[in-house]
């Protein structure tokens, strides 16, 4: 039984979480509080990392949109040498009854053309559609930075409660393997004595040496931990690291876990991305509209030119000319596309809408199977701590029956037996109660209060 409860929580303790890879200045020999783990596991994390550009790169795409409703604003020039200039034909004067055509050229050696010139788009509703597309696709990418913050830290208390909790069962089996050897001691003395016989030390033995395999797996996993809250935080394996704190249970706020149901559907940042994703599906479908409306468009250009046949130009040389208008086009035909491309941003905005369904149902499941699991975690600490004390006063009162005379060896094992049991009970129960909690927190947006203010919003 002490064994079957020993590896579900060894087993526990090797966790995948996010893993990143970056080379942070080293870190031997510290000491690593809860907050100096999630405050490394933020800076160095490639995946937030990605996210912040997919930020920046939203934000570019606003200026780009409002670029297309902007003036537009070229300056031209061109310079050509004819090689052989033009020509073209007039009736031979001198003869006009023989029919004959003589070519005349025209045109100059060198030519030189510079200008500028000016458009504004008075009406096109893709333009406007896509600045208010680009703002709200702007504020998803916030949205999506969020929940990879909320991850990141998540995945850092995780694997730090990891570290705990293995620190916890590596000293609950260096206490268990004490009071085994302590046993074995008061056996032999007896033995010795005469009043116990060979088999109670063999059997005292025995219990010995199979604690030894449990005290080596526990210090191997807790190694594991180690190695995995390195993994989080993104520092080498080569670093030192020795986490500073107990494990402790900290129960949350009764008003949490009861308005959680609600509160996920507005407060989960995935959940709030997705919903601004339909709404920028529902902007495409206006875009693609606005194919079947005209275009309105201002224009005016101011050019300089002259051509002569040397190089000698002068500002006098150049003659201007200007003009300005209005150019108005609209699509009457393009082979259905635009239906097409209609129907198809339509077929996404309904996809996304479903998709959102989706995840509102599989949050509302994942509240509420977390905050049953907080509950009952809670109660299992409680109940834990009372089985942890009567086991305790179990243990001394078997050992002091052993060593009066009045009890047997059977006895001491059992009650060690016991006390082990109820001890990793407590320590699985007080684990599953944090990562829940931690569970929780991420599927509600929130972040610790020594986090929230280390990240702008």
């Amino acid at each position: 039984m002490m064994r079957i409860a020993l590896e579900g929580v060894l087993v526990m303790l090797i966790v995948a979480t996010g893993r990143t890879a970056a080379a942070p200045p080293d870190s031997s020999g510290q000491r690593y509080t809860i907050e100096k783990v999630v405050e490394t596991a933020l800076r160095l994390n490639h995946g937030l990392a990605a996210a912040r550009f997919e930020v920046e790169q939203s934000d570019a795409r606003v200026r780009e949109a409002w670029g297309y409703a902007l003036p537009k604003l070229d300056l031209l020039g061109t310079y050509s040498r004819a090689l052989k200039k033009q020509v073209f034909f007039l009736p031979d004067f001198n003869d006009l009854s023989s029919g004959r055509v003589q070519p005349v050229e025209i045109g100059s050696d060198h030519s030189l053309n510079m200008g500028v010139s000016a458009s504004q788009v008075l009406f096109n509703s893709a333009v406007f559609t896509g600045v208010g597309a680009a703002r709200v696709y702007s504020r998803a990418a916030r949205d999506v930075l969020r929940a990879k913050e909320v991850e990141t830290v998540t995945n850092a208390r995780k694997a730090f409660y990891g570290v705990q909790v293995a620190g916890e069962v590596v000293a609950m089996m260096r206490e268990t393997m004490t009071n085994a050897e302590e046993n074995l001691h008061n056996v032999k003395v007896l033995t010795a004595q005469g009043l116990s016989s060979e088999y109670d030390q063999l059997r005292a033995e025995v219990g010995v040496a199979n604690l030894r395999p449990e005290v080596i797996n526990a210090e191997n996993s807790y190694s594991l931990a180690l190695n995995n809250l390195k993994i989080t935080m993104g520092i080498p394996f080569s670093d030192t690291v020795e986490v500073d704190g107990t494990l402790e249970f900290e129960p949350l706020p009764p008003r949490v876990m009861e308005a959680a149901a609600e509160s996920v559907l507005i407060l989960n940042p995935g959940l709030r991305a997705a919903r601004l994703q339909t709404e920028v599906n529902d902007a495409f479908i206006t875009a693609e509209r606005s194919n079947y409306l005209p275009t309105l468009a201002a224009f005016g250009n101011y050019q300089w030119q002259t051509q002569k046949n040397d190089l000698h130009i002068s500002s006098a040389d150049f003659v201007g000319s200007a003009i300005v208008g209005l150019t108005l086009s609209m699509n009457v035909f393009s082979g259905l596309q635009t239906n097409a491309r209609v129907e198809q941003a339509k077929l996404e905005l309904r996809k996304s809408e479903e998709q959102v369904v989706g995840l509102e149902l599989g949050l509302r499941t994942l509240v509420e199977s977390i905050t049953l699991r907080l509950r009952s975690a809670a109660e299992r600490v409680e109940a834990q701590g009372k089985t942890v004390e009567m086991a305790r006063k179990g243990y001394r009162i078997a050992n002091t029956r052993f060593t009066s005379g009045s009890g047997t060896q059977l006895e001491v094992r059992d009650a060690i037996l016991a006390l082990t049991a109820a001890r990793v009970n407590r320590i699985q129960a007080i684990y599953d109660y944090l990562v829940a909690s931690a569970e929780l927190d991420q599927a509600l947006g929130r972040l610790p209060a020594y986090v929230e203010g280390a990240i702008e919003e």
